[in-house]
């Protein structure tokens, strides 16, 4: 099933948009809202994280690139999905065929959709690029099948960022690549509608402190994004227009690696997520509360 009833959604809408009215302060020191070790290997890299409240369930995605097509198989990324139910227990996986970068909730189509490599063509189109809605079971469980939302778009840039979604004006914020710059994103605009440039000095921090290709979405007035600062273990929240605004520090005896600074992060259910790849057989996701 990839619609909720509508009755669903309206609430869910307007629940995003009431968010985003809302304003938080930032804790000094983040607190755990919920850590799951993953049940399964990785099949390339772990990605991001969806959050689906009314499944109850965390989704993430793998990303790696499609094999070379041949004349016994076609280019399609063997990357999977996974889902979690709220306690952090395994529910299945998937293999929609995407090299997913960024997955996330639309309340707004009441799906939930993935982001590709290469969403921007910066490097060449291929197939399987763009923006797609990955079907799910009426009990939400993942399906191997999808739907097109869009094909790739050069506004989004950088051909890895990690977009997050602003369900309230329907447009994405991608992170590039080495910088301290993030593009606003109109999924109907061939060109970036804005760009916001992060106080990296401001927050103590240089563009290679800190997660490369994302930042999340708050929807919270005035603490709008949140960028991961690996090398200093914490979470740096700016404003809409990229004033820093607060500091939010993670336990110390983390051990956050270079892999931090282009997977394994995520905002989902208010909650920012780290991958911790030595904790675990497969690694464990830590979802951070950063704003009261």
């Amino acid at each position: 099933m990839k619609l909720l009833k509508q009755s669903v959604v309206s609430a869910l809408v307007t629940s995003a948009i009431f968010c985003g009215n809302l304003q938080a302060q930032v804790l000094p020191e983040a607190t755990l809202g919920i850590k799951f070790a993953l049940a399964k290997k990785p099949t390339t890299r772990p990605m991001t994280v969806a959050y689906i409240p009314i499944f109850k369930r965390y989704y993430i995605a793998d990303g790696g690139l499609a094999p070379m097509g041949s004349e016994f198989e076609a280019p399609i990324s063997k990357s999977l999905i996974h889902a979690y139910d709220e306690t952090g227990k395994y529910v299945n996986s998937s293999r929609p065929g995407y090299d997913n970068r960024s997955i996330y909730f639309n309340p707004n189509t009441s799906a939930l959709e993935t982001i590709t490599y290469n969403v921007s063509s910066d490097v060449g189109f291929s197939p399987n690029t763009g923006i797609y809605a990955i079907n799910l079971t009426e009990t939400g469980d993942l399906k191997d099948t999808s739907d097109e939302v869009s094909q790739f778009n050069p506004a989004f840039g950088h051909a890895g960022t990690m977009p997050t979604y602003d369900a309230e004006n329907k447009r994405y914020f991608a992170k590039q690549g080495r910088s301290d710059k993030v593009f606003i994103v109109d999924p109907k605009q061939r060109e970036k509608v804005g760009e916001i440039t992060l106080d990296l000095a401001k927050a103590g921090a240089a563009h290679d402190d800190v997660s490369d290709l994302f930042v999340a979405y708050t929807g919270i007035k005035g603490e709008e994004l949140i960028l991961l600062d690996i090398d200093h273990k914490a979470a740096l929240v700016f404003d809409i227009s990229g004033k820093f605004v607060a500091k939010s520090e993670l336990p110390k005896d983390m051990k956050l690696r270079s892999q931090n600074h282009f997977n394994g992060i995520g905002y989902a259910n208010e909650m920012l997520f780290v991958y911790h790849d030595s904790e675990g057989e497969f690694g464990t996701y830590y979802g951070f509360k950063i704003l009261k």
